[in-house]
């Protein structure tokens, strides 16, 4: 198989490489520098950005595994979230649990939540699957609101540093590194299993249901492993979000942060790793950029109202307009951009359909 410009795949083992050309090999070995040494030049703001950008990234993943590659429509991430958070606050609270004990915990409720979710998808499909997800969503939030105003956390509860082989993880760089090498381990994880049998039978269940059961794909099986796998990291990623903000609120798991996290894997691509990455990094900065705006526009912050809801509305403004005009998302910009830039100075053009 030819890459465009001299790379050949002349063996099982090339084809199966995970970093598969000298171009690909020096990206990323250049990505890994850029990383480690970005805490020595950057501003602890951007340490800040580059964290929860990083975070966010673990969210998208998940969802892009349930929704992108398995086809299954989820409106319940937020609860997912909410519920790996909760149970750190809770175990915290109750028995001062360490994280090893936390964080598995989170884990398991993420498992149990995700089977729940997933045994009633079998027969659901499209809107009403979606409408399931939902309710999910609101009887999480409904028993952490619960759980926060009967035991009189009244705005929250607090979650201390935690603290893991001597090491006490309360300054911004140590989350920075912790939450990059989070990220990483699930970007690599997200490639595995696309790359995957597993992977396989859920695009496949994904594209066409009917000829993936022809097949002899367990339908039913690899449905419901979708939504275990997906719930299991995204209540871990509620589980982090919970040590690094050392605080667990009912409301801060709204209905908004699931559309955030669609916007994600929609902005980015559905069904491409790389495409959950990319839209979580521009989802994340996209409110930062749009204050810049702002206060470049009305220094001294004298900023016209109408201004701050443009957060607020630019995620479905930009849904729309990439299910529109770019339904690939940035993904599909980046390939062909690179695609052109491989190609030059030949002439390309996409294969249209003949008449």
């Amino acid at each position: 198989m030819a890459h465009g410009s001299g790379y050949f795949k002349t063996t099982y083992e090339a084809d199966m490489a995970l970093v598969d050309t000298r171009l690909r090999r020096l990206t990323l070995a250049a990505l890994v520098v850029l990383l480690a040494a970005l805490p020595r030049v950057a501003s602890p703001f951007s340490l800040e950005l580059v964290t929860q950008t990083a975070l966010a990234a673990v969210g998208a993943l998940a969802l892009n595994v349930l929704t992108g590659l398995a086809g299954q429509i989820s409106l319940g991430h937020a609860g997912f979230l909410c519920a790996g958070a909760f149970t750190v606050g809770i175990l915290v609270e109750s028995v001062k649990a360490p994280p090893l004990v936390t964080l598995p915990a989170a884990a398991l409720v993420g498992a149990l939540l995700g089977t729940l979710v997933g045994v009633p998808s079998l027969r659901l499909k499209g809107l009403y699957l979606a409408l399931g997800t939902l309710a999910m969503h609101f009887v999480v939030l409904y028993a952490a609101s619960e759980y926060q105003a009967r035991w009189g956390f009244n705005t929250g509860v607090s979650v201390p540093a935690p603290t893991i082989a001597g090491i006490r993880f309360r300054s911004g760089l140590q989350w920075y590194y912790v939450l990059v090498a989070f990220a990483a381990l699930t970007t690599l994880l997200s490639v595995n299993l696309t790359r995957s049998r597993v992977g396989r039978a859920w695009m496949a269940i994904r594209d066409r249901e009917i000829a993936a059961a022809s097949l002899g794909i367990a339908v039913a099986r690899y449905k419901l492993l979708a939504f275990v796998a997906s719930s299991v990291v995204t209540a871990l990623a509620g589980a982090v979000w919970a040590y690094y903000r050392s605080f667990v609120s009912v409301e801060a798991f709204s209905f908004f942060v699931t559309i955030e996290f669609i916007a994600m894997i929609v902005i980015g691509g559905m069904g491409s790793t790389l495409g959950a990455l990319l839209g979580a990094s521009f989802v994340t900065l996209l409110p930062y950029g749009i204050d810049a705006v702002v206060g470049a526009l009305a220094p001294g912050g004298a900023a016209p109202y109408w201004l701050f809801p443009l957060k607020f509305g630019a995620f479905g403004l930009l849904m729309a307009l990439f299910l529109l005009f770019e339904p690939l998302g940035l993904v599909g910009i980046w390939r062909r951009a690179r695609t052109w830039i491989v190609l030059w100075p030949l002439r390309y053009a996409p294969l249209r359909s003949a008449r």
